[in-house]
Formats: C-alpha cells, sequence, structure tokens
C-alpha cells in the first residue's frame, strides 16, 4: 500500500510554554493561529522548607525534550509534516532563578521558583541601603560548549537588573545587588533569529533540527501578544498558577501610584519600538486549586473544582484568602498567609471550592480597581487566558464580581500563540504577520454579569474583611543558613529562567543531551 500522502498546511510555527505547573509545545498554522497539535506535561513542585518553593532545572529540560518529541508524533499521526514548521517561538515562567556551571552546563542547584520566599530578609535589608529618593526606583526599575546566552527585554525587565530606558543592564543597580554584569545573558528583542535548533541526542523528532529559534517572551508578555493587545489601554487578564493582569501602555512607561509594577510589554523586532506594560499580580491562582488537590484531598483532579462549586452556587458565608506566599499587588504585603474564614458547621467541601474559586475573582477585581485608577479609564470589559478559563463557573463569577463582561477566546492557549505570532514575524522567518489587517479573526465567549451590583459590592466588601485578616501572621526571620561559597569558587553562568532561550537555545544549539 502506497504510503499516507502528508498534509500541505503552509508555513507552521511552534511554541514551548515553560510555565510553573507544566510545559507544553504547540503547533500553530501561522496563515489562520489554529492550533494543530500539543503535548502537555506536569512540572513538580519542592517544598523543601516552609516558604521555600524549588524545580529541578534538569526535569524542566527533559520536559521541553519529551512535550516537543510526543508533538511530532502527534503531527505524524494526523499526516501532517513536521518539516513545515519554519520557526520555534519561547515562552516562560519569569523571575524563576536558576546558575550554571559554566563550563559544564550544569545546574549548581535547583531552580528557586518565583513563588519563593526565602529572601524576604535580604530584600528588606536591601531595602534599606535604597536612598530617600523615589526617582532611583522610578528611572531604574527594572550553556556551554557554543550555546547562545540570551534573553529578551521582556524578560530582563523583571530582574531587578534592567534598566527598563536605555534597555541594558544597569551598572548602578548590578553594584547595588554585587551581581557581576559578566555573568549576564545578551539582551536582545522578542522577536529575531537567535540561534538554529540542534536537537539533543535523546530525541528522536530530527527533523526539527535547524530550525530558528526566533522568539522569546515572558509568559505574560506572550500572552498580551497572544491576545492581540497592541494598543494603547488594551488589557488582558491570565489565569494560570498565579494571576497575572497587563495593561498596554504604548510607548510610555506609566508608574503607577497603587501597587502595581511597570514592566516591558515587548519589542517585536531589533529595529522595532519597545512597548510597555502596567502589570498587577497575584501569586496564588491555579495554585490554590492544585493546593485542595495534594495537600488537602478535597478534589482528585484539578477539573473537579467546577463539580463541587457547581452543586451548592455559593460559598454561604465562606471566604477564603490564598496568601501562601504574602499578599502581592496591590497590597505587597508578606506577613500575610492563607485563611479560610466564616465557617460554620454547614460549611463543606463543596462550599471551600467555591470560596476558592471566588478568592481568584476577588484578587482580580483588587488589581483591575488599581489598574482603572492609574489609567483613568476604566476597562469596559476584560480579555481573560490561561487555563482555568476552562471553568465556566469561574469564568461567571468573574463576570459578578468585576460586574463587566468576561471575553474569552475559543482557543485559550494565547501564551503559546503569542510567543508562535513573535517566532515567525522575525526577520528571516516572516511567516507571520503582525499587521492588524492579517491578524485572524478570533471567536469569543463572553459572560455577562448575573447579579446586581450591590450584592457584588457588598461580597467583595465582606472580601476586603478577610483579606485584613490574613495580614500580619509572620514576621520575618533573617536567615543565617546556608553557605554562599559555591557562587564564587565556580565560574558561573547566570540564568533567569525567565530566558529559556537560554536553557532551550544553549542545549539544543550545543548538541547537549
Amino acid at each position: 500500500m502506497a504510503a499516507a500522502k502528508k498534509a500541505v498546511l503552509g508555513p507552521l510555527v511552534g511554541a514551548v510554554d515553560q510555565g510553573t505547573s507544566s510545559t507544553r509545545f504547540l503547533v500553530f498554522n501561522s496563515k489562520t493561529a489554529e492550533l494543530l497539535s500539543h503535548h502537555q506535561v506536569e512540572i513538580k513542585q519542592e517544598f523543601p522548607r516552609e516558604g521555600w518553593v524549588e524545580q529541578d532545572p534538569k526535569e524542566i529540560l527533559q520536559s521541553v525534550y519529551e512535550c516537543i518529541e510526543k508533538t511530532c508524533e502527534k503531527l505524524g499521526q494526523l499526516n501532517i509534516d513536521i518539516s513545515n514548521i519554519k520557526a520555534i517561538g519561547v515562552s516562560n515562567q519569569r523571575e524563576t532563578t536558576v546558575v550554571w556551571d559554566k563550563l559544564t552546563g550544569e545546574p549548581l542547584y535547583n531552580a528557586v521558583v518565583w513563588l519563593d520566599l526565602r529572601t524576604q530578609s535580604t530584600v528588606e535589608n536591601l531595602s534599606k541601603r535604597i536612598p530617600g529618593n523615589n526617582n532611583f526606583v522610578k528611572s531604574l526599575t527594572g550553556g556551554a560548549n557554543g550555546g547562545v546566552h540570551c534573553t529578551d527585554v521582556t524578560n530582563a525587565s523583571r530582574t531587578m537588573l534592567f534598566n527598563i530606558h536605555s534597555l541594558e543592564w544597569d551598572k548602578e543597580l548590578c553594584e547595588f545587588f554585587e551581581i557581576p554584569m559578566k555573568i549576564l545573558p545578551n539582551v536582545r528583542s522578542s522577536s529575531e533569529i537567535y540561534g538554529l535548533m540542534k536537537i539533543s541526542h535523546s530525541l528522536k523528532a530530527g527533523a526539527l533540527e535547524g530550525v530558528p529559534i526566533s522568539g522569546c517572551l515572558g509568559d505574560q508578555s506572550a500572552a498580551l501578544v497572544g491576545q492581540m493587545c497592541f494598543q494603547d489601554g488594551q488589557a488582558k487578564n491570565t489565569y494560570g498558577t498565579g494571576c497575572f493582569l497587563l495593561c498596554n501602555t504604548g510607548r510610555k512607561c506609566v508608574f503607577s501610584e497603587h501597587g502595581l509594577l511597570t514592566t516591558v510589554a515587548y519589542k517585536l523586532g531589533r529595529d522595532k519600538p519597545v512597548y510597555y506594560a502596567l502589570e498587577g499580580s497575584v501569586a496564588i491562582a491555579g495554585a490554590v486549586i492544585r493546593w485542595l488537590r495534594d495537600n488537602l484531598g478535597i478534589i482528585q483532579t484539578s477539573e473537579e473544582i467546577e463539580k463541587l462549586a457547581k452543586e451548592v452556587g455559593t460559598s454561604y458565608g465562606c471566604y477564603f484568602v490564598p496568601a501562601f506566599s504574602g499578599l502581592y499587588a496591590p497590597y505587597w504585603e508578606p506577613s500575610a498567609r492563607g485563611i479560610i474564614c466564616g465557617l460554620t458547621q454547614f460549611t463543606n467541601k463543596c462550599h471551600i471550592a467555591f470560596a476558592a474559586l471566588e478568592a481568584v475573582c476577588f484578587q482580580t477585581r483588587e488589581i483591575l480597581d488599581a489598574m482603572n485608577r492609574d489609567c483613568g479609564i476604566p476597562l469596559s470589559h476584560l480579555q481573560v487566558d490561561g487555563g482555568m478559563t476552562n471553568n465556566k463557573i469561574l469564568m461567571q463569577l468573574q463576570a459578578d464580581i468585576l460586574y463587566i463582561p468576561v471575553v474569552k477566546p475559543s482557543m485559550p492557549e494565547t501564551t503559546a500563540l503569542g510567543a508562535a505570532m513573535a517566532a515567525g514575524a522575525a526577520e528571516g522567518v516572516g511567516v507571520w504577520s503582525l499587521e492588524p489587517e492579517d491578524l485572524s479573526a478570533v471567536t469569543m465567549e463572553r459572560f455577562e454579569p448575573q447579579i446586581n451590583a450591590e450584592e457584588s459590592e457588598i461580597r467583595y466588601s465582606t472580601w476586603k474583611k478577610a483579606v485584613m485578616k490574613s495580614v500580619g501572621w509572620v514576621t520575618t526571620q533573617s536567615s543565617e543558613s546556608g553557605d554562599p561559597s559555591i557562587f564564587c569558587s565556580l565560574p558561573l553562568g547566570f540564568f533567569i529562567v525567565s530566558s529559556m532561550v537560554m536553557l532551550i537555545g544553549a542545549r539544543y544549539i550545543s548538541g547537549i543531551p
């Protein structure tokens, strides 16, 4: 029997989406933005001490290899020719940090995840050294064997070592934090060819060898691009491990008076202008569902949370503040810890499940209110994405608590889509047009508020009372333990997983297994 003819779909673009909870590799049709296939692997989190959150860098890397291989196999089963993959983009969890041995490419320790609290005392000590001049903060906010040691501007801007105006590592900040500038990666735009794939010996998908790695964005910037928020004032909220609301402020930096962060949104080409954003960050969103599953055993799978919440349709006065790592925007309160309050003998696991979903929505309301005050023009609707948006109870709760419509794309993988768009649009690749008239129309699902404004405000004000009760539970204790000598005994390469291009690109390009 003759071999089946491979389907011809035009140029394809792949995207690595390396998040806090999982790694994925997805392949899109660059002409229609259709998701053709993907594979996902969950990533373990380790909690060696109270407040510490770590991941195994080798596990992260191997998960990337596995996802690429499995996705290519699935494309083959669909009779899609993987030689049509013309570029690879990378999106990654930001701020998670790994130190690598410069000569061997081996990690010296686990990845310290962005949720980790061990440096709180260090932060407090450093804050005492900052001059009493707000302009200091405002003006300076921020592998081995031939591999490419680089990152992009969106990831660099999350390190507190990068000048977001000059788009360079900042000498004054590096001296302040005592970080040698020579160990930092080169900073590039979010859309250009960084190098070519060289497949690890552990992979069978050799047809991807030589494919350009040409897109790199921190996950939230990638989602902003994937939601096509290219205009000043457009915003999106991503529901993942945490919750992140970004508003495009155009080519100007807007500094928040209400607890938000100024960050680089994207720079889509070496010669293209940089765009900025205001960001509100919630530490615990999807992570609270994982906590109910793994720590309490209330659910067996993350999907069960919707079923439990639907059974009761209310929290029955129960409020859950999941401040496991303190409170992020707009409070920035490290002394807070998680609480569940308003319990009665009638309360059961269904009410707690409902309260957990409400907590995600209330936290989003807080950062949306701060965003509206900073921008001066309230958002008329909220564009959403991320894995949690598949939960219809959550989306309806969000519309009710914000009291504005919530708009969800039919294809929620906008983070990966943004990375793919940046890769496909890169100079020298040119298979994905970012011109407004060429962008594919996206089918949206819309959730309208179904409660009255007074009820929404009553629930929100009660949530605020619960938040205040979560504050002040812990005091920071300076940690004297730990031997810092490893950081000065070896030639080191410093990698922020905020730049998976360094991790993936270096290994692919150098061919390290």
